[in-house]
């Protein structure tokens, strides 16, 4: 079985919000993927951000534009 790990889940209010923000995070290397909203989490949008936790930690000073930032083992 896989081992779990900690992830940063970014949520946005609006899917073309989730796409721009994919859009800009190609173009600046932020690591990362769009993926459906996971179940534990509600949002405005069925799009969310994922990212390992230390890259979020990276990365955070650039991360703008979101409805909400959780923290699920996945």
């Amino acid at each position: 079985m896989k081992e779990k790990r900690l992830y940063t889940i970014i949520t946005f209010s609006h899917t073309t919000e989730a796409m721009a923000f994919e859009k800009r995070c190609m173009a600046e290397s932020i690591p990362g993927r769009l993926i459906p909203l996971p179940v534990k989490i509600s949002a405005g949008c069925g799009l969310a951000w994922r990212m390992a936790q230390e890259e979020y930690v990276i990365y955070s000073d650039k991360i703008t534009g979101f409805e909400g930032i959780y923290t699920l083992e996945m």
